[in-house]
């Protein structure tokens, strides 16, 4: 199995594009995860820097596209032209594939089933690849109300994020490991960052305190490896994904962040180089 590990822009929003992408390059990743700033300057800088390090640096550097739309009140109607745009625009990008967020919890099953045949209608449009990142507030927020949608949609393939799992359902999921298995076959990408019950990022995963959260995430990674490379799937993506303020804690008054989320990706990538 060839794992590629990916860089998050999510943290570095006050770099320019070539900047974020020459330090993505001089720390060894293998490709970049991000959701595009409106800024049309940046995404052209951005595309213009990628092919770049395209023709000279790496053939086959990986670009990954986030559909991340900003929350706010509006009709389905409303939400489906939202996201039409936005993912008909990063197609457009020609990404390796998108990272979408799809849907609403609070959705009907019937309007999320139909924006999702909407983000597929789009990929197949476009030849990209659209796959969907569990996370809370989207249609994929909840480890068994997802198994519906996976029936219903059974070429659905997911982004794994499982501290929002741990999140919503206030528990490491020791209740639910059938359940995780059965979507393993789904997941084509991975975000590595480390949850807990109450919270979808501890302050520092490699403090002792933490040590069994980081163990349990280590083994469902590895078992989802492990699956895919059973089957012969040559190559899967992970981002270390820990984030910025309001996923890292920080000190009262002073606001200082209790960890280097930038350090703290870097070191996760080690650990994991290390350990898968």
């Amino acid at each position: 199995m060839n794992i590629k590990y990916i860089c998050t822009y999510w943290g570095c929003e006050n770099q320019t594009a070539k900047e974020f992408l020459s330090n993505v390059i001089s720390n060894g990743y293998d490709g970049v995860e991000i959701n595009f700033p409106d800024d049309p300057k940046f995404v052209t800088e951005f595309s213009t820097e990628l092919e770049i390090i395209r023709a000279t640096i790496n053939a086959d550097f990986i670009f990954i596209a986030q559909q991340v739309l900003s929350n706010k009140k509006e009709t389905v109607n409303d939400y489906i032209q939202r996201i039409t745009d936005r993912l008909e625009y990063l197609a457009k990008l020609k990404p390796d594939f998108i990272n979408s967020h799809t849907g609403k919890d609070y959705y009907d099953f019937s309007d999320n089933c139909k924006i999702i045949e909407i983000t597929d209608n789009i990929s197949k449009k476009y030849n990209i690849p659209i796959v969907h990142e569990i996370h809370r507030g989207r249609f994929s927020f909840h480890l068994k109300t997802l198994q519906r949608y996976l029936e219903l949609f059974p070429k659905l393939n997911l982004v794994a994020d499982f501290s929002h799992f741990c999140v919503v359902s206030e528990s490491n999921l020791e209740d639910q490991k059938e359940l995780l298995k059965k979507i393993y076959p789904k997941i084509k990408h991975l975000h590595a960052r480390i949850g807990f019950e109450q919270s979808p990022q501890v302050n520092d995963p490699f403090a002792p305190e933490w040590q069994s959260y980081l163990d349990c995430y280590l083994n469902w990674w590895k078992e989802i490896i492990e699956y895919h490379n059973k089957r012969n799937c040559n190559q899967i993506t992970i981002t270390p994904e820990f984030g910025p303020f309001p996923y890292m804690p920080e000190e009262p008054f002073t606001k200082k962040p209790l960890s280097n989320q930038w350090e703290t990706n870097l070191k996760m990538k080690k650990y994991l180089q290390q350990n898968l």
